[in-house]
C-alpha cells in the first residue's frame, strides 16, 4: 500500500509541474503577443528564411561595423585581413543582433562586407578560428540569440564554416559535439579545435560548463576528451591560449555563478591557472590519446581579479591581455563594476605574467658638436660628436638587450610574487621576435609611461572597458570595441586601435572613440520595462492579471512620503521596502531576474506610486 502511496505522490508532483510549466508557457505568450514579439523559435526561422533568399555572392566597399559587442575578429590565414563575424548591440531599448561578415584590409584601412549564400544566423559570445586548409576556412561554434526585448535567448550548438575561396557558409553536420552555449572558448591546436567551458541560460534556470571536446578539422568528426586530473571549476568568459607548435593549452580566470539559495546568486571571478597537456609523450604527426589536466604556478605581475579580459596569442608562447571588469560588491543590492584598461603578457611557457608598459614615441635625439679655441680665439668644430646630458647621466634603455632566459630569472613585475618598488627600472624583454618594454607592476600611475630618463612621458591608453576584439597579424595588434558601464546605462564601442609589436611604442587610432556619440536610449525603457515585468495586462474575461501598482502593493505598510521629499530621496530612504517587494513580485511570477533588473524595477514601483 505504501508503495502505491509513493507512486501517486510522485505522479501528482509531475502532473503539478506540468501544469505549472503550461501555465509559465501561456503567460510567456500573452506576455510576447503584447510587445508584439514572436518566440524565440520563430524569430529565428524568420532570420533563416531571410538569408535563404540570398542565393549570391556579394562583396561591397563599406564603412566601418556599426556599434557592436561580443563578436568574433579573426587573422586571416594568408591575406593582411582581419574577419568580423556577428554581434549585438544594446541600445538601452531594445538588442540588435548580427550575422554580418566583414573583411578589414590592414594596408589600405578599408572595411568590406560580404553576402554569401546560406549564413548562420545571427549571433553573438560564439568563438571562430580562421584555418589556411582547401583555401582558407573560417569555422564558428555557438553562442546566442536574444529577442529585441531580450526576454528571450537561444542558445546554438551548431559548427559552421566559411569557405573564404569559394565563398560560401556550410553548416556542419557531426554528432557527438558540444551542448549549446555560449561564452564558452575555442582555440586551434594543431589538427584540432578545441572548445571548452561556457554557459546556457533559459531565463529560468543556468548551467556553467567545465567539458572540453576536440573536433578533428581532417575528418570533421567530435570527440568529448576524457582528461585526468583536477579540471578548471565551470566557467565562462575565461582566457585560453594555444601554443602552436604543441599541444598545450593555457586556461586562466573567467566567471561562474551559482544559486546560494532562491531568488540570490553569488558570482565568482575566477584566476585559477590550468594547463592541458597531452598525458605521456606524442609523435609529431598522431594525435594524443590520453589528456591531462595540471595546475600551473603563476609568477610575475599577476593581474588583479577580473573577468572579460580580450586574448591574442602570439609568436614565442606569449599572449596578450587587455581589460577586463571586475564587480565590486556595493551593498547586497548593487554591484558597481570596476573597468581596466591594463596591457599584459603571458610568458605561456613559464606561466609568468608582465605588466606592458608602452614607452611612447619618442623624438630624435639632437647631439651636441664639442668646439675649441683656436689660436685666433675662434670657434672651431672639434668633428666629436657629445651626446646630450640627460642622455649622458640616464642612459638608453633601448640599448639593453636581454635574452628570455635572463628575462625570466630577473625579480621584475612583481616576479616570485613579490612586489615592485615605485619607480623600478624598466626592463627590455627580446624573445627574438618582439622587443617588449616591461614596466613596474605597481607604482605607475595609469597614463603615465618611463620614456627617456626618469622624465614621466603620457601616453595614450584606450578606454577601460569588457571584452574588446583582439587580434594579432604580422606582428602587430589589433584592438576594437569592448562594452563599458556608467552606472545603470551599458555603452558599446567601436573604436578601432593598432599597436605595432616590434616597436611597443604607442596606440595607433584607427577609428576614435567619440564619446558624444556613444548610443544609450532609455527613453521608452519604463513603459516597455514595466510591461516586462508584468505591466498592466487583460485576462479573457476582461479582468486585470494583477499587475497594477495597488494589487502589487496590496496588503503591505507602505512608507510615508515626507511632504518636501523629491522621489529620488524618498526611494533612497525607503529603498529596502520597494527592493523587497520587487522580488515578491518576481518570485509570485516565477520570473528570475538579475538584482540590478529588481532594483530598478522597485524604483519605477516607487515612481508609479508616488505619482499615481
Amino acid at each position: 500500500m505504501g508503495k502505491k502511496k509513493s507512486d501517486k505522490k510522485g505522479k501528482g508532483k509531475e502532473k503539478t509541474a506540468l501544469k505549472t510549466e503550461k501555465k509559465a508557457e501561456k503567460k510567456a505568450k500573452k506576455e510576447l503577443a503584447k510587445k508584439g514579439e514572436d518566440d524565440i523559435e520563430t524569430l529565428i526561422a524568420q532570420f533563416h528564411a531571410k538569408d535563404q533568399e540570398k542565393t549570391k555572392y556579394v562583396e561591397e566597399k563599406c564603412d566601418p561595423p556599426s556599434e557592436r559587442s561580443n563578436m568574433t575578429l579573426t587573422p586571416h590565414p594568408d591575406k593582411d585581413e582581419l574577419i568580423m563575424f556577428g554581434g549585438e548591440f544594446l541600445t538601452g531599448s531594445k538588442v540588435y543582433m548580427y550575422n554580418d561578415l566583414f573583411f578589414y584590409n590592414i594596408k589600405k584601412n578599408e572595411w568590406t562586407k560580404v553576402t554569401a549564400p546560406n549564413a548562420p544566423p545571427p549571433r553573438s559570445s560564439h568563438q571562430a578560428v580562421a584555418l589556411r586548409q582547401n583555401g582558407g576556412q573560417l569555422w564558428i561554434f555557438g553562442g546566442e540569440f536574444a529577442s529585441p526585448t531580450q526576454s528571450q535567448f537561444y542558445h546554438f550548438k551548431e559548427l559552421w564554416v566559411y569557405h573564404i575561396k569559394n565563398k560560401y557558409w556550410e553548416r556542419i553536420n557531426s554528432p557527438g559535439g558540444p551542448s549549446s552555449r555560449s561564452g564558452h572558448r575555442m582555440v586551434q591546436c594543431k589538427k584540432l579545435l578545441l572548445v571548452f567551458g561556457g554557459f546556457h541560460d533559459n531565463t529560468r534556470d543556468y548551467k556553467y560548463f567545465n567539458d572540453i571536446y576536440a573536433f578533428n578539422v581532417e575528418d570533421y568528426t567530435w570527440s568529448k576528451l576524457d582528461v585526468s586530473g583536477v579540471p578548471p571549476s565551470p566557467r565562462s568568459g575565461c582566457i585560453m591560449a594555444a601554443m602552436p607548435d604543441s599541444y598545450r593549452v593555457t586556461v586562466y580566470g573567467g566567471y561562474s555563478k551559482e544559486k546560494v539559495k532562491r531568488d540570490v546568486d553569488k558570482g565568482t571571478t575566477h584566476v585559477d591557472m590550468i594547463i592541458l597537456m597531452p598525458e605521456g609523450k606524442v609523435k609529431d604527426d598522431t594525435l594524443p590519446a590520453k589528456w591531462k589536466w595540471v595546475n600551473a604556478k603563476q609568477s610575475g605581475a599577476r593581474p588583479s581579479p577580473r573577468c572579460g579580459m580580450a586574448c591574442a596569442t602570439a609568436p614565442g608562447n606569449r599572449a596578450f591581455c587587455f581589460g577586463g571588469v571586475f564587480d565590486e560588491e556595493e551593498d547586497e543590492e548593487q554591484l558597481e563594476g570596476k573597468f581596466f584598461n591594463e596591457f599584459y603578457l603571458l610568458d605561456m611557457e613559464k606561466n609568468k605574467w608582465f605588466l606592458v608598459n608602452l614607452r611612447g614615441k619618442r623624438e630624435p635625439i639632437e647631439k651636441k658638436k664639442r668646439r675649441r679655441k683656436r689660436e685666433d680665439g675662434a670657434d672651431m668644430e672639434d668633428g666629436v660628436e657629445e651626446d646630450m646630458e640627460d642622455e649622458e647621466e640616464g642612459g638608453d634603455y633601448e640599448a639593453m638587450e636581454v635574452t628570455t632566459e635572463k628575462v625570466n630569472s630577473m625579480n621584475i613585475e612583481g616576479a616570485d610574487d613579490t612586489e615592485m618598488s615605485e619607480g623600478a627600472t624598466n626592463t627590455l624583454f627580446d624573445d627574438g621576435v618582439f622587443q617588449v618594454k616591461i614596466g613596474p607592476a605597481l607604482g605607475s600611475s595609469p597614463g603615465e609611461e618611463m620614456g627617456n630618463g626618469d622624465s614621466p612621458v603620457q601616453v595614450f591608453k584606450p578606454h577601460p572597458r569588457m571584452g574588446p576584439l583582439m587580434a594579432i597579424k604580422n606582428g602587430v595588434l589589433f584592438l576594437y570595441g569592448g562594452m563599458f558601464e556608467r552606472g545603470d546605462k551599458q555603452f558599446t564601442f567601436k573604436d578601432f586601435y593598432s599597436l605595432d609589436l616590434n616597436k611597443m611604442e604607442e596606440w595607433n587610432v584607427l577609428i576614435e572613440n567619440d564619446e558624444s556619440k556613444l548610443v544609450w536610449d532609455d527613453s521608452g525603457s519604463s513603459d516597455e520595462e514595466m510591461e516586462a515585468c508584468g505591466g498592466e495586462e487583460e485576462e479573457e474575461d476582461g479582468s486585470s492579471d494583477d499587475d497594477d501598482i495597488e494589487d502589487i502593493l496590496e496588503g503591505c505598510d507602505v512608507p510615508s512620503k515626507e511632504e518636501e521629499e523629491n522621489v529620488e530621496d524618498y526611494f533612497e530612504r525607503t529603498k529596502d521596502f520597494w527592493i523587497e517587494q520587487s522580488k515578491k513580485y518576481f518570485e509570485n511570477e516565477e520570473m528570475r531576474v538579475t538584482t540590478r533588473t529588481a532594483t530598478k524595477f522597485a524604483k519605477e514601483m516607487c515612481q508609479e506610486y508616488v505619482n499615481r
